[in-house]
């Protein structure tokens, strides 16, 4: 069995309503079980709740060996890039419908997390994609995204053209709303939407997903994770990109976005018996029908 917990950390999405003492609720439960307990800054300042330390990410990744994340996926994939660098795993606790990647209900969660606190779980590693946008050979803007990077025109102007090479070899040239670059994570999101593949998390792969593509032979592709997918902005107005949450828009024809494997992985860890098919399943509701 693992060794045990010492030091956990908790991020909550403090906007939500009544937010305060489930995350009490939660450290406490933390604390009678022998942890020592910290809330992420931002989360203690927005919820006033100073009955437990607060400290930085940064402190947080140096001195946590786990991370308790109460919220939507939304809230667990910020947190989980800034902790991918300290190696510190997550658990994912849900205030609403279960999500991919926070899968403890709140109603469960004392007995969801007793026997995970002794040891007892599913370990499991997720890639990410690290992107750098470049003008004039010089990157203006870098960042770590655990979904995708979303290359898009602007609200009201018309398609993008975008010249797409893997490594030193010419892909295409794309004429169509954007261009989504997936991970495995990141094919259950946007990329799925736009009508691409699901790959599981175990494959070293990325998709690549043409938004509204004004040709319909442009059609999604997988490729290995081990090159580096550049993208140029050939025409289109107010073109701008995301690395998952983070934006940087009015890119200029001839910037060139560049995505390649982060060297940081994602830890999660979940209930013993959880399954990726059975969320699946449960998320896209494929027992839908099914006596």
């Amino acid at each position: 069995m693992a060794k045990r917990f010492r030091h956990a950390a908790i991020v909550g999405k403090f906007q939500a309503r009544g937010i305060r003492p489930v995350l009490e609720d939660i450290a406490h439960f933390l604390a009678q079980q022998g942890l020592d307990v910290s809330l992420e800054r931002e989360t203690a300042l927005n919820t006033g709740i100073t009955e437990f330390p607060s400290l930085s990410t940064d402190e947080l990744g140096a001195q946590c060996d786990l991370a308790v994340v109460v919220g939507g996926d939304g809230t667990m994939l910020g947190f989980a890039r800034e902790m991918a660098r300290f190696g510190v795993p997550l658990v994912g606790i849900n205030q609403g419908r279960l999500g991919f990647v926070t899968d403890i209900a709140i109603d469960q969660y004392r007995e969801t997390l007793m026997p995970m606190l002794a040891g007892d779980f599913e370990r499991e590693h997720r890639s990410m994609l690290e992107g750098c946008v470049w003008r004039d050979e010089h990157c203006i803007f870098e960042a770590l995204a655990m979904n995708d990077v979303v290359v898009s025109r602007g609200g009201t102007s018309g398609m993008v053209e975008l010249k797409v090479d893997v490594g030193d070899e010419f892909v295409a040239n794309f004429r169509a709303d954007g261009l989504i670059i997936g991970s495995p994570t990141g094919s259950t999101a946007y990329a799925l939407s736009a009508g691409g593949p699901i790959l599981h998390p175990s494959i070293a792969g990325w998709v690549v997903v043409p938004i509204a593509s004004h040709t319909l032979s442009n059609r999604p592709i997988v490729l290995p994770d081990t090159g580096t997918v550049s993208v140029e902005i050939v025409a289109g107005r107010d073109v701008s990109v995301n690395f998952d949450m983070q934006s940087l828009a009015s890119l200029l024809h001839g910037d060139r976005i560049t995505v390649r494997r982060s060297e940081h992985q994602v830890c999660f860890l979940h209930p013993r018996g959880w399954s990726y098919y059975a969320t699946l399943r449960r998320k896209l509701r494929w027992n839908e029908g099914v006596s």
